[in-house]
């Protein structure tokens, strides 16, 4: 439970401290788009296919929603603020590879044995993460950029 809670501060303090770029009515978007993509994909994995699970197994708990509330969306919010949105494919492709590779290392983390681990594996593994994570970023960014397109279209 430390390396959550440590995360979701941590995570959100940079989120908040560091946005030059998104208005604050995107991150509200961006934020329940996270949390709610998380929990819809969390609730197939965790309790139809047993894929993987939060703190204990075959158990609903208070704590496992945070990861899906405070963690994954200010996490999208640090991805989005710095993402190359008018830069050359190669860099948007990188930039989405190196966040790829700092989220798995982040997941490699949070299988540590507890307080600092809450992270559990049943089949799934680190290379299902690395497969899907990029997908996910791409998803967001596309989302993003739906979220965009219709504020400027309310506001014209």
């Amino acid at each position: 439970m430390i390396g959550l809670v440590t995360g979701i501060v941590v995570f959100i303090f940079i989120a908040l401290k560091t946005n030059k770029r998104l208005p604050m009515n995107h991150v509200l978007q961006i934020w329940t788009f996270s949390a709610a993509l998380q929990t819809g994909f969390d609730v197939y994995m965790i309790m139809k296919y047993k894929g993987y699970w939060y703190f204990e197994r075959d158990a609903i708990e208070f704590a496992a929603i945070l990861p899906h509330l405070f963690l994954v969306p200010a996490v999208n919010i640090i991805f989005l603020n710095k993402y190359p949105f008018n830069k050359p494919r190669i860099k948007r492709v990188l930039y989405i590879a190196i966040w790829t590779v700092g989220i798995v290392i982040y997941e490699l983390i949070t299988l540590l044995p507890e307080p600092w681990g809450f992270l559990h594996y049943g089949w799934w593994n680190i290379w299902y993460s690395a497969l899907l994570d990029p997908i996910l970023f791409f998803i967001l960014v596309k989302y993003y950029r739906l979220v965009k397109r219709l504020d400027k279209k309310v506001s014209d």
